[in-house]
């Protein structure tokens, strides 16, 4: 491939790595960044321009993995938290409640979702809509959250924020911005939702990129191997960076200041599209 192109691979998996996990929507910017700009379906198809988006996915999922491996020991038996007891441990079947509800939506309404919300007229409602949640989350959730470790999490709860997690079905809306607020809303305080969104984004983003790749391999063409290679180390190096950094921030500043940036972002695009 031609340099100019894996250069597009790392701007990509720059944009990937640094917004999955924020509550911004990296679907949204991967959306943004590759339709106004980079137009990456010139020379790799539709059908491989959209899996490589879902794939690079895989990079940051890697990333949340080396980032919380106690936590991913701990959910297989394989490592004990200090402080944990048997009345009181987050284990795999918290992680397994919280994502069946967007794993049984993802599979019934994804080839609509592919084919029809996947423009940046979607992703500006996702924005506004996911930003409003948040502020809302924010103002109005409780001032003295009551779980401030995965270990108090209870089932019902997880299963409340998988139903949550729907949300982040519609690109732009955010999985972290949709999660991470429903979990403030739950009574859960920013790190804790932080910490449970992330682990949730594990199965169900692998099982995404799975899905996506068996359905569209026909599409992926061998030349294109390097585009991938070069996306998916990207966006896993700037995942690591971009999820501790974040890790740190939110229980600071919350989520008001990413509910800014998103409506900013949304009437920039407004102007630029309509203007």
């Amino acid at each position: 491939m031609e340099l100019f192109e894996l250069i597009k691979a790392v701007i990509l998996g720059f944009v990937e790595g640094m917004t999955e996990f924020a509550p911004v929507s990296s679907t949204g910017h991967l959306i943004i960044v590759d339709d106004m700009w980079l137009q990456t379906k010139e020379f790799l198809t539709e059908g491989s321009a959209n899996t490589f988006k879902i794939v690079i996915q895989l990079g940051s999922i890697l990333a949340v993995v080396v980032v919380m491996w106690k936590r991913m020991l701990s959910l297989v038996g394989l490592y004990k938290i200090p402080g944990q007891t048997s009345s009181r441990k987050f284990n795999l079947g918290h992680v397994l409640i919280g994502i069946i509800p967007a794993g049984i939506f993802g599979v019934l309404f994804e080839d609509f979702i592919d084919e029809n919300l996947f423009t940046t007229q979607t992703v500006i409602v996702g924005l506004i809509i996911g930003a409003i949640w948040m502020i809302i989350a924010d103002k109005f959730g409780p001032k003295r959250p009551k779980i401030k470790s995965l270990d108090d999490l209870s089932y019902s709860t997880a299963l409340k924020v998988g139903f949550i997690q729907c949300l982040s079905l519609w690109p732009g809306f955010s999985r972290s911005g949709a999660t991470i607020s429903g979990g403030v809303m739950l009574g859960l305080d920013h790190r804790t939702a932080s910490d449970f969104t992330f682990i949730m984004a594990v199965p169900i983003m692998a099982g995404a990129s799975g899905l996506s790749l068996f359905k569209n391999w026909d599409q992926i063409n061998m030349d294109h191997f390097w585009f991938y290679v070069v996306g998916f180390v990207s966006a896993f190096i700037f995942a690591l960076v971009a999820i501790k950094f974040f890790l740190r921030l939110i229980s600071k500043v919350k989520l008001v200041p990413f509910a800014i940036y998103r409506l900013v972002l949304a009437a920039v695009l407004i102007v630029v599209l309509y203007l």
